[in-house]
C-alpha cells in the first residue's frame, strides 16, 4: 500500500475539475428539457446556470491559489508523486510567502506530525533549539536569496515525539533549494536522519584508531615516503628508535634520507628511483647520534588508495640486539654493514670488466651507469687509464697476488683522480664469473695537496737560492759602494775619471734594486707596514699608473664602499700595482682595457673562489684585470718564477711577478692568475683584514737608524766614541772600518760573534756601541747581543743585514731596541746610522 502525502493541495484541485465536469452535464439536461418542454425548461435552465455560477468561482479562486492546473499529462506528475510520497527524505514544499504546499509521509515522520494541521516549516520547528538554529537561519536566508544550501546539526533528542523519551543524540542533514513555478518561486526543504550514518563513521574510526595503534606498537618500524623522500607517516616504533618525538613529526615536512647514514644515502635514493619493490641493509643515525643497522623491505603503492610515489616500507632492526636472529642472520647483516657503509669504492668484476654487484660508495663516485651499464668499468675512467686497468685485471683473472695500483681520472666533466686497487678471488657467484674485487679510492685532494706542496717546496727552494745569493751579492755590492765612495772623495767634478766613478756607482744602484727584487721573492726585504686604505693608496696612484698604462690602453678604476683596512709597506705595493699594470699594457699591443677593482670579501665568500690555499677570513681583494692576449696554462704556471719571462731578450730579467709575489706573501697575503687564452688575464691579490685592536702590543719595537737618513742630511757625522765593527766578510770589514776611522771613531774590528765577546773582555766592556752583521759563523747577531746584555746591559746595537729586520727581530727578547742598516749601503749611510744611534737617550 502506498503512503499518501500529508498535504497535498493539487487533489482539491482535481475536485474542482469534477465540479466543472457536472456542470457541463447539467446545462446539456438542461438545454435538452429546454427543447422538449418549455414550462419545465426554463426553470432547469436558471438552476443549472446558478450551479455554474458557482462552479465558475470557485474555479477562479483555486486557479489564482495554483491549485488548479489543466495538463494533459496528468500520469506523469502521478509517477512523480508517489516516488516522493514514498521517499526516505522528508520533503517539505513553501511557497513564496512560506506556506506549506507539500509534505510528504516522510517528512511527517521525522518531525513528529501526524495530521495536515501539525505540519511546520523546519524555520518555526527549530526556532527553539539552540543547537539547529544558526543552520536553520542561514539556510533560511539562502532560501530568500533563490540559492541553495545544506547543513548538519546535531540535536540532543528526536524531532519526533515518540522517540524523544530515549534522549539519544540524533543528527540531521538539511538541504535548501529554490525551486521556480508559475505561481512564483518555491522552496524545497529536505531532511534526512544521519545517526546511523554518523554511528558507523564513529565506530569505523574507533576501528581506525586501534588499527593505528596496533600499527603503532608493532615489534617492527614502519613509515610511509613520497617520490622526493618525505615522510607522510612514520609508527612509534620507528620513532623511537629515531629518538623522535611524534607530536613534533609533521607529515611531508621531514625527509628520511635526514636519518640514513652518509654512506648509504646513494644506495637509498637510487634504489627509491627504481620503484619497485626490494630489501636494503642500510644504517641509521638517530637523533642522538647512534648508528642503527636495519633492513628495508619497500613496495611502492600500486593502487589509487594513496597519493602517487607513496612508497609503504617496513623497518626489520638489524643490530642483533634481537635474541631471534640466528647466527647466520647476525653474520650477513655485519657482513651487509661493512660492505654498504664502507668509505672506499668496492665492486666484483667479471673477466669482461663488468660489474657484478657493487656498494654505494662504489655508485656515486663512478656513476651509475659504470655500475649497471653492459660497457663495463672502463667506461667510468678516462682512456689515458684503460691500458693499465686492462692488464690490472688480466693478472687478477690469471690468480695473481700483489697487483700494483691504478691511478686513474674519473670520465666526468670536472675530472677526479682515483687509485684502483685489484685482487683476484676464486670464481664465485651463481655463474661464477666473478674474477676480482676492485676497491677505488678518491685522492683528488691528496694529489691536489702533492702538487700544491711540490710547488710550495719549489718556490721555497728557489726563494733560499735568491735569497742566499742576494746575501752573497750585497756583501759584494758593500765593497762596491763604498770604495767607489772613497775614490770619489779624492776626485773633483772635472776630473776626467769622475764620469766613469759615477757610472760605476749607478751601475752597483741598479744592481742593489735587483737584489731588493730577490729578496722581496724570498720574503726577505726589509719592510715598513702600515695601516692602508687601499682604495686611497690606489686612487692617489691614478696619475702614475695613467704614464704607466700608456695613450692606447683604457685605465678604469672600481672601488667598493667601507674598504676593509690592511697592512702593507706602502712604498712596496705601489710597485706591485705599477708592476701589474705594466705587465698588463705590455699584454695589449693593439690596445684594450685595464681594470683595478678593489672589494671586500667575507669568510663565508672565500670558499667560493676555488683556491686551495686560500684560507678562510676576511680580505680585502684586488683585482688588476686586461683585455689582452692572455696566457696558456703552462705560462701561467711558471709566472711567478724567479727569471721566467716570455718577453724578449733584453726587455725584461723575469723578475718583476716573482717581486709581486715575494711581497705579497711577505705581507701574509695571496695571489692568484687566472688567464684565457686570447681573452685576458686577471690578477687577484687577498689581503687580510686588519683589525686595529688586534695589534695592541704586538712585537717589540724596531729603532730604524736607516729611516733617520733625511734628518742626517745637514748632521754633524764626526765623533770619538769607540765602536766595536763585528763582520764575517773581511773586505767589508774593512772599508767599514775606514769610513767610521774617517770621521774620528775609534773603531774596534771583530770577524765574528765569539772574537767580538773576546775584544769586548780585553776592552773591560769599554764599548759604545755595537756595529753587527746578523749572519755569521760560529755565533750569530742575535746571539752575541744576548751575550753581551749580560755584562754591559745598556750597550747600543746597530745590526747590519741584507736581509729584512724582521727576519731575526722575532728571536729578540721583547722590549729590546736596536739599530738596523739594510745591505748594500753607501759610507754616508753607515755614520748617520751610528751617529743616531749614540744620541739616543
Amino acid at each position: 500500500m502506498i503512503d499518501k502525502p500529508l498535504i497535498d493541495r493539487t487533489a482539491a484541485a482535481s475536485g474542482v475539475r469534477r465540479l466543472l465536469l457536472l456542470g457541463g452535464a447539467l446545462i446539456l439536461a438542461g438545454a435538452s428539457l429546454a427543447m422538449f418542454g418549455r414550462s419545465y425548461g426554463e426553470v432547469a435552465v436558471f438552476v443549472i446556470f446558478g450551479i455554474l455560477s458557482m462552479i465558475g468561482i470557485a474555479a477562479i479562486f483555486a486557479s489564482a491559489l495554483g491549485l488548479l492546473r489543466f495538463s494533459s499529462r496528468a500520469s506523469d506528475g502521478g509517477i512523480a508523486k508517489d516516488f516522493l510520497d514514498t521517499a526516505r527524505t522528508g520533503l517539505l514544499i513553501l511557497d513564496r510567502r512560506g506556506q506549506v504546499v507539500y509534505a510528504n509521509r516522510a517528512y511527517g515522520d521525522l518531525t513528529g506530525a501526524t495530521r495536515p494541521g501539525e505540519v511546520r516549516s523546519l524555520e518555526r520547528l527549530l526556532a527553539r533549539e539552540a543547537e539547529a538554529t544558526e543552520a536553520i537561519y542561514h539556510l533560511a536566508n539562502l532560501a530568500r536569496d533563490g540559492r541553495a544550501g545544506q547543513r548538519e546539526f546535531r540535536l540532543a533528542h528526536s524531532l519526533a515525539p515518540a522517540a524523544q523519551g530515549e534522549a539519544m543524540p540524533c543528527w540531521y542533514r538539511v538541504t535548501v533549494r529554490p525551486l521556480p513555478s508559475r505561481g512564483g518561486q518555491m522552496q524545497a526543504w529536505q531532511i534526512l536522519d544521519i545517526t546511523a550514518d554518523r554511528k558507523h563513521e564513529e565506530s569505523s574510526f574507533q576501528d581506525l584508531q586501534h588499527a593505528i595503534d596496533y600499527l603503532d606498537k608493532a615489534p617492527a618500524g614502519f613509515f610511509a615516503s613520497d617520490a622526493e623522500h618525505r615522510i607522510a607517516y612514520i609508527n612509534a616504533t620507528l620513532a623511537e628508535w629515531l629518538g623522535l618525538d611524534l607530536a613534533d613529526v609533521k607529515p611531508y615536512q621531514r625527509s628520511f634520507v635526514e636519518f640514513l647514514a652518509p654512506s648509504c644515502r646513494s644506495l637509498y635514493t637510487e634504489r627509491s628511483k627504481a620503484n619497485a619493490e626490494g630489501i636494503d641493509d642500510i644504517d641509521l643515525i638517530t637523533a642522538s647520534g647512534r648508528s642503527l643497522p636495519v633492513r628495508l623491505l619497500r613496495r611502492p603503492v600500486g593502487d589509487d588508495s594513496a597519493a602517487p610515489g607513496i612508497v609503504r616500507t617496513l623497518v626489520l632492526d638489524r643490530s642483533g640486539e634481537n635474541d631471534a636472529a640466528t647466527p647466520v642472520e647476525l653474520a650477513e647483516a655485519r657482513f651487509t654493514r661493512f660492505f654498504n657503509s664502507s668509505p672506499m669504492a668496492i665492486a666484483t668484476l667479471n673477466p669482461a670488466g663488468r660489474v657484478v654487484r657493487s656498494n654505494p660508495v662504489f655508485r656515486r663516485l663512478f656513476g651509475a651507469e659504470a655500475a649497471e651499464g653492459a660497457a663495463g668499468f672502463a667506461s667510468a675512467i678516462r682512456e689515458a687509464g684503460h691500458e693499465e686497468f686492462r692488464k690490472a685485471l688480466a693478472e687478477a683473472e690469471t690468480g695473481r697476488s700483489g697487483i700494483a695500483p691504478v691511478d686513474a681520472e674519473v670520465a666526468e666533466e670536472r675530472p677526479r683522480t682515483v687509485r684502483l686497487y685489484l685482487s683476484s678471488v676464486p670464481r664465485v657467484g651463481p655463474d661464477g664469473d666473478e674474477c676480482a674485487i676492485l676497491y677505488g679510492v678518491d685522492i683528488t685532494e691528496q694529489r691536489a695537496l702533492e702538487d700544491q706542496i711540490a710547488k710550495s717546496q719549489k718556490m721555497q727552494a728557489i726563494g733560499n737560492l735568491a735569497g742566499g745569493i742576494a746575501h752573497d751579492f750585497n756583501n759584494v755590492l758593500t765593497i762596491i759602494t763604498a770604495s767607489v765612495d772613497f775614490l770619489l772623495l779624492n776626485h773633483r767634478t772635472g776630473d776626467p775619471s769622475f764620469q766613469d766613478l759615477l757610472l760605476i756607482k749607478q751601475s752597483a744602484n741598479r744592481a742593489a734594486s735587483l737584489v731588493r727584487q730577490l729578496l722581496a721573492y724570498s720574503r726577505r726585504q726589509t719592510m715598513r707596514p702600515k695601516m692602508l686604505n687601499l682604495t686611497d693608496v690606489v686612487a692617489d696612484m691614478h696619475l702614475l699608473l695613467k704614464r704607466v698604462s700608456g695613450d692606447h690602453a683604457q685605465l678604469e678604476r672600481q672601488h667598493a664602499r667601507d674598504l676593509w683596512p690592511v697592512m702593507a709597506d706602502i712604498g712596496q705595493f705601489e710597485q706591485v700595482i705599477t708592476n701589474l699594470v705594466q705587465n698588463a699594457r705590455d699584454a695589449m699591443p693593439n690596445g684594450g682595457k685595464i681594470t683595478i677593482a678593489t672589494r671586500n670579501v667575507s669568510a663565508a665568500e672565500t670558499a667560493q673562489f676555488g683556491y686551495a690555499e686560500l684560507v678562510d677570513g676576511d680580505y680585502v681583494l684586488v683585482e688588476v684585470a686586461d683585455t689582452g692576449s692572455g696566457m696558456p696554462p703552462e705560462v701561467a704556471e711558471r709566472i711567478f718564477e724567479p727569471f721566467f719571462t716570455t718577453k724578449e731578450i733584453g726587455k725584461g730579467t723575469g723578475l718583476g711577478l716573482s717581486m709581486v709575489y715575494g711581497i705579497i706573501k711577505q705581507s701574509n697575503g695571496f695571489i692568484y692568475v687566472d688567464s684565457t687564452p686570447g681573452e685576458g688575464t686577471t690578477f687577484r691579490i687577498f689581503l687580510p683584514r686588519f683589525v686595529p685592536e688586534e695589534a695592541v702590543g704586538q712585537g717589540p719595537e724596531i729603532a730604524a737608524a736607516a729611516a733617520a737618513g733625511a734628518a742626517g742630511a745637514k748632521m754633524d757625522l764626526s765623533g770619538t766614541a769607540t765602536i766595536l765593527l763585528v763582520e764575517d766578510e773581511d773586505n767589508v770589514r774593512a772599508v767599514n772600518s775606514r769610513a767610521l776611522t774617517m770621521r774620528g771613531y775609534d773603531v774596534k774590528e771583530a770577524a765574528s760573534g765569539v772574537e767580538a765577546l773576546e775584544v769586548l773582555e780585553e776592552l773591560d766592556g769599554e764599548i759604545d756601541i755595537v756595529v753587527s752583521d746578523v749572519v755569521m759563523p760560529e755565533m750569530d747577531g742575535p746571539t752575541l747581543l744576548r751575550e753581551m746584555r749580560k755584562t754591559r746591559p745598556d750597550l747600543k746595537f746597530i745590526f747590519v743585514s741584507g736581509y729584512a729586520e724582521e727576519a731575526f727581530a722575532k728571536n729578540m727578547p721583547e722590549g729590546e731596541k736596536f739599530g738596523f742598516l739594510a745591505k748594500p749601503f753607501s759610507l754616508r749611510e753607515l755614520a748617520v746610522a751610528v751617529k743616531t744611534m749614540l744620541n739616543e737617550g
